[in-house]
């Protein structure tokens, strides 16, 4: 069974930047897709950036340019590296495999920008 684990999330400033990191147990990781989505208060969750096949990458518009997601299959881990934060990316971050399946929601890690 995969699990995985986020961390990374803090409080920042506007244009400020974060890494975000997502430890993935399990022997199955490298065949997945995977994605990050978020969460923010009173809306629903969304996938933000996802890697798939060979390393293709895809955004979403809101993120496209500031945002970046790899991989590394040998540890078993995905990051997301945010830059130029802004204040509507508040939310509550989460990566699962892409498509997105319910069990492998883990806690998420809380990104905050403001001043």
């Amino acid at each position: 069974q995969v699990q995985f684990v986020e961390a990374g999330g803090g409080l920042v400033q506007p244009g400020g930047s974060l890494r975000l990191s997502c430890a993935a147990s399990g022997s199955i990781f490298s065949i997945y897709g995977m994605g990050w989505y978020r969460q923010a208060p009173g809306k629903q969750r969304e996938l933000v950036a996802r890697i798939i096949g060979s390393g293709r990458t895809n955004y979403a518009d809101s993120v496209k340019g500031r945002f970046t997601i790899s991989r590394d299959n040998a540890q078993k881990a995905v990051y997301l590296q945010m830059n130029n934060l802004k204040p509507e990316d508040t939310a509550v971050y989460y990566c699962n495999v892409y498509p997105s399946l319910s069990i492998y929601w883990g806690q998420g890690t809380q990104v905050t920008v403001s001043s």
